[in-house]
């Protein structure tokens, strides 16, 4: 039985790849689980310093197997179609917005639903010029789930939020580079190298201070700005005491170039 999610770790990067290419790598419920069990495992591995979200096929990411929705939808006795958002996606997509490294999304095809908020949820997104976003959530009468909320408005403002939400239609590379839902755009042919080259980048980088940013980022979205001045003191703290402060300050006095442990 194939895999419907792989997991790979090579020098530091950890490659997460949706492995259902025959079904868009829809969401199933086995899906659902073997994500969420592998990027917890992604999230509190140290030897992991950047993770890499990327699909096989021709697309990224379309969200929830309808197929399989339809079927638990049908099943009166079944309750699945209310768990599946507190027990799979919300614990997957906290896990990749919050883990204390950075995130890459390498969106090789479409990203609809669950799948382009899988991708919002990421530090970056490279972007195939073939590919695109899909907020589908309302053309089957849904409300957006997988952190879409929160990350979405964030990205584009709440007024071109709702639009995209209410009104669910491809947003092609181009249009998600302008918008902000892009960090980079590539030719198809050229994605892997363009995400080999920017994780292996964060990789090397300083893993503590990469995640102690994401912390701020993260905690002053929810906090007045006191407050959020009391967290960075706490995250310098953090980052002063780390090894790699340290000989990151005596390269530079030694005019070198610093040397990252991740620690």
């Amino acid at each position: 039985m194939t895999e419907p999610v792989l997991y790979a770790v090579t020098d530091g990067v950890a490659t997460i790849t949706l492995n259902r290419p025959d079904a868009m790598n829809s969401l199933d419920v086995a899906t659902k689980v073997a994500l969420r069990d592998t990027v917890l495992e992604a999230s509190g591995d140290d030897a992991v310093r950047c993770v890499v979200l990327t699909g096989t096929g021709r697309a990224f990411c379309v969200g929830q197997d309808l197929k399989e929705h339809v079927t638990i939808l049908n099943d009166s006795s079944s309750d699945a179609l209310f768990r599946t958002v507190p027990d799979h996606y919300n614990p997957t997509v906290t896990a990749l917005a919050t883990m204390p490294k950075p995130v890459v999304a390498a969106v090789n095809g479409v990203a609809a639903g669950a799948g382009a908020s899988l991708a919002f949820a990421c530090d970056f997104r490279v972007v195939a010029e073939t590919a695109g976003f899909n907020l589908a959530f309302s053309g089957i009468a849904l409300s957006c789930d997988t952190g879409s909320s929160w990350t979405l408005p964030k990205l584009v403002g709440r007024a071109k939020a709702l639009e995209l939400l209410y009104f669910p239609r491809t947003i092609k590379a181009d249009e998600a580079l302008a918008l902000g839902l892009a960090t980079t755009v590539v030719p198809g042919d050229g994605l892997a190298d363009e995400v080999a080259g920017l994780a292996r980048r964060l990789a090397e980088g300083p893993t503590v201070s990469y995640g102690a940013i994401r912390r701020s980022l993260e905690y002053s979205a929810g906090h007045d700005f006191v407050s959020s001045l009391a967290f960075e003191a706490e995250m310098m703290a953090l980052t002063g005491g780390t090894a790699d402060h340290r000989n990151a300050v005596d390269a530079f006095v030694a005019k070198q170039k610093p040397v990252f442990e991740g620690r």
